[in-house]
């Protein structure tokens, strides 16, 4: 079968003959062209972090995050168009006011992932609608612990231990298999997260990024979703940039 649209990919409700919905891989291919975003589930909560690319030095620092809080205990990061994630989060921030108003509790983290990706799938299945271009880390900590989900953009969801998407999943994925997951502690993983962004940023080097990484913790934060300390977070990126330089060193050693 080809793999090109050829008529299929003109609406989002119709499948090609070998059972593709191209509309849904266009969509994957623009979290494929972001920047990369991370999720470490830890001993006792979720850290996330994210490469975020700096498109023009007129950007104010530290504006249009691509980490953002859902609920007190739960937190978010994604890769693709930026939009598109903020509408997730501001769906999610509903399903989570909902769910306490209703039944006095807050909402669990697989609870909020399921309904989240349901809201996902159901914009893959008319053609009135596009499909999200963005796929979504979910995790925070609840009565049953630390939890961290991705949410795709066909609206499938997995749970993982350590989760990677955007442009250097690969390689973010290969530094998240060599963790000791998910026994290290939210300080040791923050310091783990800063190092695999900037080893996924290798095929990016000319582009600058900027670091943002938050966790949620029992020890650390008391269950709350924040972004990390700055002192914290300018240790953990120096402790990055000196690996990468290390790394950098022993390569072109290697050539020599």
């Amino acid at each position: 079968m080809t793999s090109i649209g050829t008529g299929y990919d003109l609406s989002n409700s119709v499948f090609s003959p070998d059972g593709r919905n191209f509309q849904v891989e266009y969509a994957s291919k623009a979290v494929e062209a972001d920047g990369t975003a991370i999720g470490i589930r830890c001993a006792d909560g979720v850290v996330f972090a994210v490469e975020k690319i700096v498109s023009s030095k007129l950007l104010v620092p530290g504006a249009n995050k691509k980490i953002q809080t859902i609920d007190r205990h739960v937190g978010v990061a994604y890769s693709g168009l930026t939009p598109d994630g903020r509408h997730l989060v501001d769906r999610g921030r509903s399903e989570s006011y909902s769910w306490r108003g209703t039944y006095k509790v807050p909402i669990s983290v697989p609870t909020l992932a399921d309904r989240l990706s349901g809201y996902v799938q159901a914009y893959t299945c008319y053609s009135s609608v596009r499909p999200f271009g963005v796929s979504v880390i979910v995790g925070g900590v609840d009565d049953s612990g630390p939890h961290l989900y991705t949410i795709e953009p066909s609206g499938a969801f997995w749970g993982y231990m350590g989760a990677a998407t955007g442009k250097g999943r690969q390689a973010a994925k290969s530094e998240l298999e060599k963790l000791d997951l998910p026994n290290i502690s939210a300080r040791d993983a923050v310091k783990a997260a800063a190092k695999i962004i900037y080893v996924a940023h290798d095929d990016s080097k000319d582009k600058d990024f900027e670091l943002e990484i938050s966790w949620v913790s029992t020890s650390e934060t008391g269950g709350l979703h924040q972004f990390v300390p700055k002192e914290l977070l300018e240790e953990a990126e120096r402790l990055a940039k000196a690996d990468d330089d290390d790394e950098d060193d022993d390569d072109e050693m290697d050539e020599d």
